[in-house]
């Protein structure tokens, strides 16, 4: 079976795109270009952990209603959610309504914090684990890989939740971390000449070294 698709523009993409219309402006503007805001990379890990045993369909369908309902993954806030917040989150249609995954978020918001203030960036922390280029799969053959293991053990031994390696593997695929786009996607080029560009995030401790 191809590993691609015919986009409306006549342009060849990642054949996941074929699953729902609203798939291809994600994969175009966002999947596997280089993030490094804290905000977007806990958002990014949090609705990964809640997509567990359903789509991203589903999740990318009600992502703007999660940004509204956990103050725009601004994990700092997150962080000091207490009872009342469980509450009116479990009370919210427009999420996934499951106490463990929310409560989840909430303490990998506290877990965060620690880790931004020790590492100087949760940025810092996750392109530590960005794979070498002899690491590398080929393109969406993958759901795991030896780097996403290392990412999820070291996050489950900070305390962090919901952080298996196939989750994490997702995080890193969108993320920026890895360039799976498929060699004749549209986008790889692309992809790879934002990554060439990117300038990696060094931690607290590298910037007090160097």
């Amino acid at each position: 079976m191809s590993m691609t698709m015919l986009g409306p523009d006549g342009k060849l993409r990642c054949r996941w795109c074929s699953a729902a219309p609203e798939f291809i402006d994600y994969h175009d503007l966002e999947w596997g270009v280089p993030v490094d805001d804290d905000n977007r990379l806990f958002e990014k890990i949090c609705l990964e952990g809640f997509q567990s045993g359903l789509s991203w369909r589903t999740i990318l369908a009600k992502r703007e209603n999660f940004r509204s309902a956990f103050h725009g993954f601004d994990f700092r806030r997150v962080a000091k959610y207490g009872e009342r917040d469980v509450a009116r989150l479990l009370a919210d249609e427009g999420i996934v309504r499951h106490r463990g995954k929310i409560e989840a978020v909430i303490n990998n918001a506290q877990r965060a914090v620690e880790l931004a203030d020790r590492e100087g960036s949760l940025a810092a922390f996750f392109w530590r684990y960005e794979p070498a280029p002899g690491q590398l799969a080929t393109p969406q053959t993958a759901s795991t890989s030896e780097a996403s293991e290392a990412l999820s053990k070291a996050l489950k031994k900070l305390g962090w939740k919901f952080v298996g390696p196939t989750t994490v593997y997702a995080f890193m695929q969108a993320m920026g971390l890895i360039n799976d786009h498929v060699e004749d996607c549209t986008m790889r080029a692309k992809v790879t000449r934002a990554r060439k560009a990117f300038k990696r995030p060094s931690s607290a401790s590298a910037v007090a070294t160097t």
